[in-house]
């Protein structure tokens, strides 16, 4: 059972609640309702509340009524990952159901087509006494057993596929274990994936079964072949709308999410990825104390930066987008101290001197923290434009001061200088970059509320042009300084930077790949439901060329017929497109989701398809001789 507790904001006043709660979730007994056990828990809370009331912040106490304490089952799976992934799962399987669609209907399409063919042999069967369940029976056994064998090589096809996507998704990174997560078959998967195939071969066999019925043997035992092969043809062409309305929505969808995530690739961070290495330690895990934390880093930079080909070298709390998060609560100087509901946070990261300039970050106004930012010196901070813009409007900041609420002084820091807007934050991507704090790591101006901040564990290193440095040359340099200090990772910044957008990528490549898979499939039905039509019309077009009429003209009245039923389906497919790019909502990152350049390319790419589908049977019976043509009727 997981028990999220939301309450960040008085976090350091519940530490000792938690052994509270660790022996009264031991005495739950298994089966518990779980009402009883939220106002049990409520109970405990209230008690505790009682007596630390008093030692709780005003801030802390203004803001606690917002709180809230829920309980999720544990078999749910982790509350952070289905949050994350539940949005991306209802897309792929809303894909997902739209291709199954635009599969079935090409099959039950096939089966029409077949189903006419076989008409005379039907109105046979009728005319001798058969019976309609017994020709009923055949059309929809073959259904059932096509969707059985497509479903079972389906299952293999699937579980093949998840491993690939469980590789895309969980990449095993160097010096990391791999994610112990298994895609082998599951018996409510398989069960899941036969009901599909039932029910997929039963509704889209009994179609045809039950068309084939509907035949009049007299009509038929007479020949009367141009009356019979128009039966059903306003069947295989609403099919052939559907394909193409739904595929519409495919193209629409994966070109929507395809330009949302190269949007978020290409956008400016505000830093210099190039020649630019991330390795992640722990010193704290090493076993060092704050006291030691100082010269520990001068080592470690001296160090690396005798490393042949390293330029620069600078260490910092975390580094751009590697997914951790430091806040505060801001109070300016000269200003009354924010009120419990007035939001003044911001995030805050540790520097070495350097930093700045080894991560990319411009400075456009005052400097960046430097050497002569020490321990015994003044206590400085250099601020991004969102913090001055947020705190300090138009005003200049360097040289105003500010402090943090929780040290009860507004005048802890001097701003000297201002950096440029660069994302650190793995989230929010489609706002703008939230308010920024950089402090010098060596001045430890609240120790006791965050000693936590002074251990930086990202070092920055930026190698010369055309230098290709080794994972060895920097694990060696580091086990100089000390070989029990933990590094858990080194990698280029550029990788950083992309790993955050794993999760888009792939479901940007999926969506793209079910949109050009019903593409396909879309323009297999255009070509079966084109060349069965131009069969049926040889007759008609053999008297047309012998009354005159050109190749051309033979041409155009068959492209005529398939581009009016791709038309319908656009007409029909741009409303449900619209509504796609909606239930796409935030995963666009504020993009357009009714992008016109993206809807104009996917209708383009459609309508194109469709006229190379067509035109291959148009041709083909543009080149029927009219002699051959008359003879055969």
């Amino acid at each position: 059972m997981f028990i999220p507790l939301n309450t960040s904001l008085v976090a350091d006043d519940l530490h000792d609640q938690g052994s509270a709660w660790l022996d009264l979730i031991g005495r739950i007994k298994p089966g518990t309702p779980r009402a009883s056990i939220e106002a049990e828990m409520r109970v405990e809370l209230k008690q505790w509340l009682l007596s630390h009331w008093g030692d709780m912040k005003a801030n802390a106490r203004a803001n606690f009524p917002d709180q809230t304490l829920y309980l999720s089952p544990g078999g749910a799976g982790i509350t952070s990952m289905r949050e994350q992934y539940e949005h991306w799962l209802q897309i792929l399987m809303t894909v997902s159901g739209l291709v199954l669609l635009i599969v079935c209907a090409n099959v039950a399409n096939l089966m029409l087509v077949r189903g006419m063919e076989r008409r005379r042999q039907t109105s046979l069967s009728i005319a001798l006494g058969a019976r309609t369940a017994r020709v009923v029976r055949q059309p929809l056994i073959d259904g059932i057993l096509l969707s059985l064998a497509g479903g079972a090589g389906g299952v293999g096809i699937a579980f093949a596929g998840t491993g690939l996507i469980l590789r895309f998704t969980f990449p095993t990174l160097p010096g990391s274990g791999e994610i112990p997560i298994s895609a082998s078959p599951s018996f409510p998967v398989l069960l899941f994936a036969f009901g599909i195939s039932m029910i997929v071969g039963v509704a889209f066999g009994i179609a045809p079964a039950w068309m084939a019925t509907r035949v009049d043997p007299i009509e038929a035992l007479r020949g009367a072949s141009r009356s019979t092969a128009r039966t059903g043809s306003f069947s295989r062409k609403t099919l052939v709308v559907v394909q193409a309305a739904l595929s519409l929505v495919l193209l629409a969808a994966s070109g929507l999410l395809t330009a949302a995530l190269n949007r978020l690739e290409t956008q400016d961070f505000g830093f210099d990825q190039a020649r630019r290495i991330i390795a992640h330690m722990n010193p704290r895990l090493g076993g060092y104390r704050p006291a030691q934390l100082t010269p520990l880093f001068d080592r470690i930079h001296d160090a690396v930066a005798k490393v042949p080909g390293v330029e620069l070298v600078a260490l910092c709390n975390y580094s751009p987008l590697n997914g951790n998060n430091w806040g505060t609560t801001v109070w300016v100087d000269g200003q009354p101290p924010p009120g419990p509901k007035e939001d003044t946070s911001s995030s805050m990261d540790r520097t070495s001197a350097g930093y700045f300039e080894a991560v990319g970050n411009p400075i456009l106004r005052g400097r960046g923290i430097t050497e002569q930012d020490t321990a015994d010196s003044r206590h400085v901070a250099v601020v991004n434009e969102a913090f001055a813009r947020r705190f300090f409007g138009s005003r200049d900041p360097v040289g105003k001061h500010f402090g943090r609420l929780e040290s009860q002084s507004s005048r802890l820091y001097e701003v000297v200088g201002v950096a440029k807007d660069a994302r650190y934050l793995t989230f929010n991507l489609d706002k703008p970059v939230s308010p920024m704090i950089f402090l010098p790591g060596v001045q430890h101006d609240v120790p006791d509320n965050d000693p936590g901040s002074h251990y930086l564990q990202d070092i920055v290193i930026v190698t010369r042009p055309g230098v290709n440095l080794s994972v060895a040359q920097l694990t060696q340099a580091m086990a100089s300084v000390d070989p029990n200090l933990p590094l858990i990772w080194i990698r280029p910044l550029s990788e950083q930077v992309a790993n955050l957008f794993r999760q888009q990528r792939l479901i940007a490549r999926l969506t793209s790949f079910f949109g050009i898979l019903s593409l396909v499939l879309a323009c297999i039905g255009m070509y079966g439901v084109t060349a069965y039509n131009a069969g049926s019309r040889v007759t008609e077009i053999g008297v047309r060329m012998a009354l005159g009429a050109s190749r051309r003209d033979a041409v155009a009245i068959i492209l005529r017929g398939a581009f009016g039923l791709i038309v319908v389906g656009l007409i029909l497919g741009l409303p449900l497109t619209f509504a796609a790019g909606r239930f796409l909502g935030n995963q666009l990152y504020g993009m357009n989701p009714y992008d016109p350049f993206v809807v104009l390319t996917a209708v383009a790419a459609l309508g194109l398809s469709a006229f190379f589908a067509s035109l291959i049977p148009a041709l083909k019976a543009s080149r029927v001789s009219p002699v051959e043509a008359l003879r055969a009727e």
